[in-house]
C-alpha cells in the first residue's frame, strides 16, 4: 500500500530528540564519509547508530563496483577499531553491482539488515537512512520491500542543486536507475544536493592539522586520509561534503531546507519538474562552521577520555 502524503510530510519533520540511524557509505573512495562516519558514532547523545553498510563505488580507487565496496567494508573496521568499537553485528557488506537501468534490486547482507531494521521500527519511531554513496543498497530494500516507506527516511547526498544545469554527480551517476527507483518510490526523503548548496563545507590542511590531528589514533587516521588526498597543499582546501546529511540530522538548523515536489531523475541525468509528484524535503544551505565546530569539539573530548 502506499504512503498518504500526510503520513510522508509527518515523517519528513526535522526529528525531535535521539533518533535510530544506519549508514550507508562508500568509506574508501574519498576522505569525507570518514568523518561523516566519526562524527555520527560520536554523537551518542542524538544517535542510536545500528548498522553500518559498506556501499558500491567504481573509479580509479577501486577495479569494480563490487571491489570498491569491499575497500569500504575495511575502511570501515580501520576506523571502528581507532575508536574502540566492535564491528560485531554493526557492520554490514552491502551490494557488489548497481541496481542499473534494469531498476534490479541486489542481494547483500545490507540490504536484508535494512529491511529488517526498517521493520523492526513505526511509522512514529523510525528508521533514519544516512545515505552518503551511491543509492544502490537503500534503492534494492525498497525494490525488495516496498512495506519499509512508511517506517524510513532516507536522508541522501546525491545530485547537485536543482537550478544547476546537470546533476552529473557522483553518488547519483554511479546508478541513475537506483536513483530513479529512490526519487519515484515515495520514500520520505531528505535531499542534500552537493554543488550549489553543500559546495563550500570544506577544511584545510591548517585547520585539520590544528583540531583533528592530535586527537587520538583516529584524529591522526583522519588527517592522513585528508592530506594525503592531495600532493600539493598550497591554497588547497578539500570537501567534506558527506559530513552535511549528519549535520542535518543533528541539528536541522544547520542545513535549512523546504519542502517541494519530488523532482524527476531523467536518463540525461537532470532534474525534470513535476509539482503533481509528492513532497520531498530539500536542504537549501549547509552552514558549515557548527557543523565542523561540533565535530571538533566532540573529537577532543573523544581522546581526551581515552587518556583520562
Amino acid at each position: 500500500m502506499a504512503i498518504t502524503e500526510a503520513a510522508r510530510l509527518m515523517l519528513l519533520a526535522p526529528p525531535v530528540g535521539r533518533v535510530r540511524v544506519v549508514l550507508d557509505t562508500d568509506t574508501y573512495n574519498e576522505i569525507d564519509d570518514q568523518f561523516a562516519l566519526v562524527q555520527m558514532l560520536l554523537s551518542k547523545e542524538r544517535f542510536d547508530v545500528e548498522a553500518i553498510y559498506a556501499a558500491p563505488f567504481f573509479n580509479k580507487r577501486a577495479d569494480s563496483p563490487s571491489h570498491g565496496m569491499e575497500l569500504s567494508y575495511q575502511e570501515i573496521l580501520r576506523l571502528l577499531e581507532r575508536l574502540n568499537v566492535s564491528p560485531d553485528g554493526l557492520v554490514h557488506r552491502g551490494v557488489t553491482d548497481y541496481v542499473g537501468a534494469q531498476k534490479q534490486a541486489r542481494e547483500a547482507p545490507a540490504v536484508d539488515d535494512m529491511i529488517a531494521r526498517a521493520r523492526a521500527g513505526s511509522p512514529d519511531k523510525p528508521l533514519y537512512i544516512v545515505a552518503i554513496s551511491a543509492i544502490s543498497n537503500v534503492a534494492s530494500a525498497l525494490l525488495k520491500a516496498p512495506d519499509i516507506r512508511d517506517r524510513v527516511v532516507v536522508v541522501w547526498l546525491g545530485g547537485h542543486a536543482l537550478e544547476w544545469p546537470h546533476t552529473i554527480e557522483f553518488n547519483l551517476k554511479q546508478d541513475v536507475g537506483g536513483a530513479q527507483v529512490l526519487f519515484d518510490s515515495g520514500v520520505p526523503l531528505v535531499l542534500v544536493p552537493c554543488k550549489g548548496v553543500t559546495s563550500h563545507l570544506h577544511s584545510t590542511v591548517p585547520e585539520i592539522e590544528r583540531h583533528v590531528e592530535p586527537h587520538g589514533s583516529i584524529g591522526a587516521f583522519l588527517a592522513m586520509r585528508f592530506k594525503e588526498y592531495s600532493s600539493d597543499h598550497l591554497g588547497w582546501s578539500k570537501e567534506i561534503w558527506d559530513m552535511a546529511p549528519v549535520g542535518w540530522l543533528l541539528n536541522p538548523d544547520w542545513a535549512p531546507s523546504v519542502i517541494i515536489p519530488a523532482p524527476v531523475v531523467t536518463e540525461q541525468m537532470t532534474w525534470s519538474i513535476d509539482r503533481r509528484r509528492h513532497a520531498i524535503r530539500y536542504v537549501t544551505f549547509v552552514d558549515r562552521n557548527p557543523i565542523l565546530r561540533d565535530f571538533f569539539l566532540k573529537l577532543k573530548a573523544f581522546a581526551e577520555a581515552k587518556t583520562s
